[in-house]
């Protein structure tokens, strides 16, 4: 019997230029959207940065900016929380969507009024929770766990997000289904546009999971129903952490990106790293009942179910990406020429790219601190032993700021010549700025973890309780934690007003790209066939994959130790 294929649609023309780097067709309608949305992000970026920085001073023992004005604190806090990991993320990753879906596939966004009309939905809502947090009606923190009760305004307003961003990640779809009829690319998903197909996916179900979390909650504090603590808690985080696989999935996307676009890197194996990413979507989210392992209401068997089996498939998604990413450019690199000794490829890589250093910083550390500790700390045995503590905040910061903002600030540094077709104001600022950045930022993980490991309590406005009826005594070591995380802040706040000050000025007053010319150096490709190119041996990328696993093992043991000598088992 012979195939039936889906008849051609006519291809609907649209208003668009040629990209005079990748030589595409760019939708006018898609790229006003993508820096709309991106510029948007940053906003959120530089308010929540802001609060952050204040929070850091405040739990600075020697400063405690806020301590005498608790209330301003938990306030600070829910907004730097909202804005970092909701609106500064989620409108970013629209744009990368958008990205994805239309520039990448070369094809039109389908109904960008519609798009517009996501645009206002989200726009609206995080303004709205924002004012009523920032108003004191909703100090109740990213979580906003039952019975703490904010403005039924806060509740509607992260609805409103949440509908204006599945709206996007529908037309999402949409687009790439149009893009296939009309003949827009030929075989398969570009893997760029697989990867946010990915994060697409697992943004349906989050988003989904926010509706049931806050739809109730709106309903609970207007005073129509009752709400369970343990159900708000388990429903919350069907978005709480599924929101960061998004991320994950996001983030893990722009590294094959930048990595083509500065070395010319390619998937060793693209199959392969198609199916890291479907594991993903069948297992991330599963992994993600690890902030609920001291809640009594859920059963045993499936906490170890979630913080084992179903993780390990999901870590095994990550392992393949790490491998393929350094692999990848490592091929490329010595592919060029620089074949000497494991490293050469490495150490002749474009550091002075704020793209190529972005992506290598957020690979490794993502990798390296957030991945491990994410997985030690969501273990079923040893997560009691950082449960509630600073060491949380620190693995937050390793993942959600080390690994995706730090990787969303390299993909703006091309984004903005490419389709605003600006040259970068401040060129020289934006080569070191990944550095200082991500600089403050070890300091703020490793100051936050120690006092973790020490016992000293996340959120609290004055982690020693001073005038509580009962004595609360940390050793000395928890005061040098905090202000090594302070000292990062201050570095770490520097780092970001270089990039939000680099982007904003050159979306405003770069330099005009003229029409059609590449903002890319041209460098000669080497001439090598596929079958050449797979043959190419890459022990440099080996030995750092083999470094992770002792690092990782490493972590592991002394957590079950530790675990041993907190809780003797004879």
């Amino acid at each position: 019997m012979a195939q039936q294929t889906l008849p051609m649609r006519r291809p609907v023309e649209f208003l668009s230029r040629v990209c005079g780097t990748t030589g595409l067709r760019i939708d006018i309608a898609a790229q006003n959207l993508i820096l709309t949305n991106a510029a948007t992000a940053i906003v959120f970026l530089l308010l929540g940065g802001i609060m952050g920085m204040l929070l850091g001073l405040t739990r600075w023992p020697e400063i405690s900016l806020l301590s005498s004005v608790p209330d301003i604190y938990y306030r600070f806090l829910t907004a730097h929380g909202m804005n970092m990991l909701l609106y500064w993320i989620i409108f970013f990753e629209v744009a990368g969507l958008y990205f994805g879906c239309a520039i990448v596939l070369n094809a039109r966004l389908v109904m960008p009024k519609l798009a517009w009309v996501a645009y206002g939905l989200m726009v609206i809502g995080a303004v709205m929770s924002n004012i009523v947090v920032f108003m004191g009606e909703a100090s109740v923190m990213f979580s906003a766990y039952v019975p703490l009760k904010a403005s039924p305004l806060f509740y509607l307003g992260t609805i409103l997000f949440a509908v204006g961003a599945l709206i996007a990640v529908i037309l999402f779809f949409a687009t790439v289904v149009v893009a296939k009829a009309e003949g827009r690319y030929k075989g398969s998903l570009p893997l760029v546009t697989f990867g946010l197909l990915t994060a697409a996916i697992i943004a349906v179900t989050t988003l989904l999971g926010g509706v049931l979390t806050y739809v109730p909650a709106f309903l609970w504090s207007l005073g129509l129903m009752n709400l369970d603590p343990e159900v708000y808690r388990l429903n919350f985080w069907s978005i709480g952490h599924p929101a960061q696989q998004i991320n994950l999935a996001a983030m893990v996307s722009i590294w094959y990106f930048l990595a083509h676009i500065t070395v010319g890197a390619k998937p060793l194996n693209e199959k392969l790293s198609r199916f890291a990413f479907v594991l993903y979507i069948l297992f991330i989210n599963l992994g993600s009942v690890h902030h609920l392992l001291v809640d009594p209401g859920i059963s045993i068997p499936f906490k170890i179910f979630n913080t084992s089996y179903a993780m390990y498939l999901a870590v095994l998604g990550s392992m393949i990406h790490a491998f393929s990413i350094p692999g990848a450019i490592e091929a490329a690199q010595r592919i060029r020429g620089y074949t000497k000794g494991l490293f050469q490829w490495l150490i002749k890589a474009p550091w002075g790219d704020p793209g190529f250093s972005s992506m290598w910083i957020s690979l490794v550390m993502f990798g390296f601190i957030g991945g491990t500790t994410g997985v030690v700390m969501g273990h079923e045995q040893i997560n009691i032993l950082h449960h509630n503590t600073m060491s949380i905040p620190g693995h937050l910061h390793s993942t959600v700021v080390g690994g995706t903002t730090i990787a969303f600030m390299g993909v703006t540094y091309y984004l903005i010549p490419l389709l605003a077709r600006r040259r970068l104001v401040g060129a020289v600022l934006a080569k070191y700025q990944p550095y200082i950045y991500s600089f403050g930022l070890l300091f703020i993980i490793f100051g936050q973890m120690g006092a973790g490991a020490l016992g000293v309590p996340r959120r609290i406005v004055d982690a020693f309780y001073e005038g509580a009826p009962i004595e609360v005594a940390f050793p000395a070591l928890a005061d040098t934690g905090l202000s090594i995380a302070g000292i990062g802040t201050i570095i770490a706040s520097i780092g970001g007003a270089m990039f939000v000050g680099v982007a904003v000025l050159s979306l405003f007053f770069g330099k005009r790209i003229e029409e059609g010319k590449s903002i890319l150096e041209k460098q000669p490709e080497p001439s090598i066939s596929a079958e050449e190119r797979h043959k190419v041996k890459v022990p440099g990328a080996f030995v750092l994959v083999f470094v992770f696993l002792v690092v990782f093992t490493l972590v592991w043991i002394g957590n079950m130790l530790w675990l041993g000598k907190v809780w003797p088992v004879n």
